[in-house]
């Protein structure tokens, strides 16, 4: 039985202790500052352990850590190196949901000095997290890359507001994505660019969006496609018209110079929703075969009803996303030390894992590059 803290009680954070209970196979704990979501998760959900914590303290997080397996984090990207540092003192390995570039260069840096079995794996959620899978699985098809293109986005199945956009995740971190420089490869070299920029509208499964470049979706594969492909992009897909809606908050009004007051507008102004769809289409063109051709990987994840209750397809798809990489680190199928990439992950093991099945998609009529059959039109 692997002992685990999960660290934060809020959306992502319950579903995780969801799914890792009803496994059989953990002992969890969850620990958060807010005594009373504590109190609603213990009710929730039986056998759960819980204790309060402030995140903000190297000492308590040690003492928290002290005599787990693993320690999970899902809480906003700005506590993680401390957690990262502290889980190194205490000997666990280290998972986070991290979009945050220089979070993930800080826990890097910190799992250089990580001990044999002990591993540090930031951005395991979505994005980033599965859509580098899914890509890194389509680019292993060609014989030579020329472009890697990732699109994702959570939205609301009935948007009834000016943005068409709903709250289903953290607000800082849809901030700290709408605001922060964008990775890229362009035309071979490693760029940044300007978030809310790039804008293009694509068609899929009779739905009309939009997509902008945000940062952080990437995760590391700039480094490890660099010199391999001439362009790789990422962009968060919305509704069209939710992008110039943003921009003019960020920009016209310079919200994106006052984020506390940013977050205080959204999460007064624009409701939660548990009904949800998560929208993934990465696309790679290259050479396979002396052809020049493009293969895609599309799913649409919906919400679902778990124990119960319902949850959104976000809480869904990141909880199982990081699940999967806990999971299959502890049967021994992931490094054994050190830091590791989303990308290291064979796309077929996420999928088959109890976790990773959730990214398999029902009711649909696309077709993933996993389940396809064509022996000459599909990566294996």
């Amino acid at each position: 039985m692997s002992r685990l803290l999960v660290l934060g009680a809020g959306k992502i954070g319950r579903m995780i202790a969801r799914f890792l209970v009803d496994a059989g196979d953990y002992e969890v704990c969850v620990a958060d500052v807010d005594a009373g979501a504590l109190d609603r998760l213990r009710q929730q959900i039986p056998g759960l352990e819980t204790t309060p914590i402030d995140a903000g303290s190297r000492e308590a997080l040690i003492a928290a850590m002290t005599g787990r397996d693993a320690v999970i984090s899902a809480l906003s990207f700005h506590f993680n190196p401390l957690v990262a540092e502290a889980a190194l003192v205490a000997g666990v390995s280290y998972f986070d949901l991290t979009e945050d570039i220089a979070t993930t260069r800080a826990v890097r840096l910190v799992a250089r000095d990580a001990r044999e079995g002990q591993i540090f794996m930031p951005q395991c959620g979505l994005a980033p997290g599965f859509v580098s899978i899914a890509a890194a699985h389509l680019a292993t098809w060609f014989d030579q890359l020329d472009s890697v293109r990732m699109r994702v986005g959570a939205l609301p199945l009935y948007p009834s507001n000016a943005l068409k956009y709903n709250l289903t995740w953290s607000t800082d971190g849809l901030i700290n994505e709408y605001c922060n420089p964008c990775e890229a490869i362009h035309e071979g070299r490693r760029v940044e660019r300007l978030p809310l920029e790039g804008v293009e509208e694509f068609s899929l499964d009779g739905v009309r969006y939009e997509a902008f470049n945000t940062s952080g979706g990437l995760g590391t594969l700039c480094e490890t496609l660099e010199g391999r492909v001439q362009t790789l992009d990422y962009k968060t897909i919305r509704y069209v018209g939710h992008r110039d809606l943003v921009d003019f908050l960020l920009n016209d009004l310079r919200l994106r110079e006052r984020r506390p007051l940013l977050k205080q507008v959204l999460e007064q102004a624009i409701p939660i929703t548990f009904q949800d769809v998560v929208v993934i289409f990465c696309t790679v063109t290259g050479i396979r075969r002396g052809r020049f051709v493009q293969h895609s990987d599309a799913r649409k994840i919906y919400h679902q009803v778990i124990g119960g209750e319902v949850w959104s397809a976000i809480q869904v798809t990141t909880a199982a996303g990081i699940c999967a990489v806990v999971d299959l680190h502890r049967q021994g199928r992931l490094a054994e030390r050190g830091f590791v990439r989303q990308e290291q992950i064979a796309l077929p093991e996420f999928l088959s894992n109890r976790f990773g099945r959730h990214y398999v998609p029902v009711s649909t009529g696309m077709v993933p590059v996993d389940v396809a059959r064509t022996e000459d039109e599909v990566p294996r």
